[in-house]
């Protein structure tokens, strides 16, 4: 498997010299004594659920207590990461999310309930995710200019749907002017599951999704991939090509999912989680599983994550400045 050279080599990089942070288990010794919490801020049963859920057991095991999901959805994660920027800093509360809590939402949100880079501990990158861009399977088209073509001779905006407001599927979205031409309008959903869902019945005309989401759909000839966003193309949907290979710049911005604790959960406690995080996405099943789900697992330490956050934020601040996007 190709984890480590992509995961390591490719997105953390080898500017990260930060040495790994501290020595666990001396005066956390005893923890876990009791369940562990992870929230998860988007809809129960999607992507980021499904590959939390996976992960979630193999912690079970590792740490001798039960490691509970809890899918808290709303406000492009904020809902949910608020719960855990304000929760205990006692090792038992930790967040799973993408990146939009960090690298977008600061920029979207004129205020926020909370301070990610100052509320939420950095514990672990887990993976770097796929993002498709979908139409309905009997869509006159089969390439993205072949539908900005479409687009532009549609008569109306086309329309789109993400899973909500400034998340990176909007994002993308708002780029497809500036790629392809034409107009198109933003339709925001409480996950990516309804939109493919309208797509497939005709009632919106492109969407974004994760592979997850995506494949029961393509399986059942309803929904058509045109292309994935990234440098490169997925493990899980390897026939689809990027929007690099059809001659389209601009789409290869990472999508990363990582794990962060309260501010001021114990050094110790989070080089543990890190640690027993890392050693379950190492095992060659659970890796699989991932790449299954368009991941590709990526365990770092928490140095590393805070300098993936440093470098990634400002570039996706500057796509939102120029695209204009900001939410109330």
């Amino acid at each position: 498997m190709q984890r480590k050279a992509v995961g390591r080599r490719a997105f953390v990089g080898a500017a990260l010299s930060a040495p790994f942070l501290g020595a666990a288990g001396r005066a956390q010794a005893t923890w876990p004594t009791k369940p562990i919490r992870i929230v998860v801020p988007f809809n129960p049963g999607g992507a980021i659920d499904a590959l939390v859920r996976v992960i979630a057991d193999g912690l079970s095991t590792k740490l001798g207590q039960q490691v509970l999901v809890d899918p808290k959805p709303g406000a492009n994660t904020i809902v949910g990461s608020e719960i855990v920027a304000k929760a205990p800093p006692d090792g038992y509360t930790f967040l799973i999310t993408t990146n939009s809590t960090h690298t977008n939402n600061p920029s979207l949100y004129a205020k926020l309930p909370f301070d990610p880079a100052k509320d939420l501990v950095p514990v672990s990158l887990v993976s770097l995710g796929t993002i498709l861009v979908l139409v309905k399977a009997d869509a006159p088209f089969d390439d993205l200019r072949g539908m900005g073509a479409w687009v532009k001779a549609l008569g109306r905006p086309a329309t789109y749907g993400s899973w909500g407001i400034g998340s990176s599927g909007h994002l993308y979205g708002l780029m497809f002017e500036r790629a392809l031409g034409g107009a198109y309008s933003h339709v925001p959903y409480r996950g990516d599951v309804p939109a493919l869902q309208d797509v497939a019945n005709g009632g919106l005309d492109i969407t974004w999704a994760s592979p997850t989401s995506a494949k029961p759909q393509i399986a059942a000839g309803r929904v058509k991939p045109l292309a994935v966003a990234g440098a490169k193309r997925s493990a899980s949907v390897p026939d689809v090509s990027t929007f690099a290979e059809q001659l389209v710049a601009g789409f290869d911005l990472s999508l990363f999912v990582a794990a962060y604790a309260p501010a001021g959960t114990p050094i110790d406690i989070v080089d543990r989680m890190q640690q027993a995080i890392r050693a379950v996405i190492d095992e060659p099943a659970v890796a699989q599983k991932m790449v299954e789900q368009g991941q590709t697992p990526i365990g770092s330490t928490p140095a590393e994550l805070t300098a993936v956050l440093k470098r990634e934020t400002p570039i996706w601040a500057e796509l939102i400045q120029q695209s204009g996007a900001k939410v109330e």
